[in-house]
């Protein structure tokens, strides 16, 4: 299998003796966009010092903001199962938890989906427990149907990526077929003894199934895959170095890794304690994971959720998270409940602010709130989006397109003082596209969504 632990972990222990100039040679060499060796992201785990530590987030904000620009892409999750025959130590939705459980109907996926639209928001992530039984792949497909279809005056879902149970390359043929953005699952830790522990007696606990999950899905067609780990369960040094092992795999056989990793920190859920473990992630050391895979991986989106809090966010953004949550509810039916006052959470979230005050704080930080789901939508996915990126061409569309839903954002959902602070970042963003093509293209998007057109692309 392409994890390989003794290697990791010999690695890391050798890392521990770096010295000074061992650390600059590699952020020397990483300022060049060529990729790093395991060894060298080693190195850069294990720094402590301030000095060091300050120019890897320099580094990692310079990278992110070379190939992303400004834009922060926007998308909210939709929990529509909480049945699960797994018994996953970390998650309240093990199957030893007692609680009454329930999977929407497709009138209430869509009263869901109604209310997110309501939200502004274009892009969801579909979430499920694994239950063969009472949500297998037939249900996914038919909330996957049933979000598309579902429209509220200016809104519509234009993306949905699905989060849902290592399964069959049949099963991903399907998924191919129902128009899925990106497939994301998360392999929770790359330590496999940690992993064996953690998933006792469940149809999640075979590691290698797990682990090749994106194999199959790339051979059903999918090539847009996100993967994350759920960081607390093992040494988080090693589960960097094993995104990083499964990401090259990918690149190797495939052509192309992750479109996405996201950066998921253990939280308390029913029956869930932390006392119960020994790797949790302070702060500190989360900024310097976060800021080590934007150096490692620059063209890989970094997804950062409504688990930590604004003022984690906000600070991250500025050390390579491109992609945020807004307005979330982590629980089956939540949206409703929460307009109902009663809202029955899968884990509690640390950023309650509502997507009008989390796009004001975008703003506000100098940075482009998109909405945009056109890379998909126009065959711009897997390896042909790798190419633009590390050309540097996907930023001619980018933040084009991230201005132009910015606008329809402002101008369906907004309030005065959104729709003046977008015109504002619109003028001042806009001058700054140095191809004059582009910016004409630009300029007739926005005067067409101003005229009363909506979806607009370059």
């Amino acid at each position: 299998m392409f994890i390989d632990h003794e290697y990791i972990e010999r690695i890391l222990e050798n890392a521990k003796g770096a010295t000074r100039e061992d650390i600059k040679a590699v952020l020397e060499k990483a300022k060049k966009r060529d990729g790093l060796s395991y060894e060298d992201i080693a190195i850069l785990l294990q720094v402590e010092d301030k000095d060091d530590l300050n120019e890897i987030f320099k580094l990692a904000g310079e990278i992110k903001d070379s190939i992303y620009g400004k834009r922060i892409v926007i998308f909210a999750p939709l929990y529509v199962s909480d049945y699960c025959v797994n018994n996953c130590v970390y998650c309240g939705y093990k199957r030893t938890n007692d609680f009454c459980r329930r999977k929407l109907t497709m009138e209430e996926v869509s009263e869901e989906v109604k209310i997110l639209e309501k939200m502004g928001h274009k892009r969801l992530a579909l979430e499920l427990g694994e239950d063969p039984v009472n949500a297998p792949i037939d249900y996914v497909l038919e909330c996957l149907k049933t979000i598309y279809e579902t429209q509220n005056d200016n809104g519509e879902i234009r993306r949905v990526n699905v989060n849902i149970a290592a399964t069959t390359v049949e099963n991903y043929k399907k998924l191919k077929d129902a128009k899925i953005g990106t497939y994301i699952l998360f392999q929770e830790t790359y330590h496999k003894p940690t992993y064996d522990n953690m998933h006792p007696k469940s149809l999640k606990g075979d590691y290698n199934y797990h682990l090749t999950s994106f194999d199959r899905a790339m051979e059903a067609g999918i090539d847009d895959v996100g993967a994350g780990v759920l960081f607390g369960l093992a040494d988080p040094k090693f589960e960097v170095i094993g995104l990083m092992m499964h990401n090259k795999h990918l690149e190797d056989k495939y052509g192309v890794g992750f479109h996405t990793i996201s950066m998921p920190r253990l939280k308390p859920a029913s029956g869930v304690t932390l006392q119960e473990f020994p790797h949790l992630v302070d702060d500190e050391m989360f900024k310097k994971l976060v800021a080590i895979i934007r150096i490692a991986v620059p063209f890989t989106g970094i997804i950062m959720s409504t688990r930590e809090t604004a003022e984690m966010r906000r600070e991250l953004l500025k050390y390579g998270v491109s992609q945020i949550s807004a307005g979330s509810s982590t629980g089956v039916g939540g949206y409703k409940e929460r307009e109902e006052g009663r809202e029955t959470l899968q884990f509690k979230t640390s950023d309650d602010r509502t997507p009008l005050e989390v796009i004001k704080s975008v703003l506000d930080d100098g940075y482009i709130p998109s909405y945009c789901t056109a890379c998909y939508r126009r065959g711009r996915t897997g390896e042909r989006f790798m190419k633009l990126a590390k050309s540097g061409e996907i930023q001619n569309v980018c933040e084009p397109n991230a201005m132009t839903t910015l606008l329809e954002f402002a101008i369906d959902y907004g309030d005065k003082e959104i729709l003046e602070k977008a015109e504002e970042v619109i003028k001042i963003e806009k001058e700054r596209i140095k191809r004059k093509d582009i910016k004409d293209l630009l300029e007739k998007n926005l005067e067409r969504l101003k005229a009363g057109e909506r979806d607009l692309y370059l």
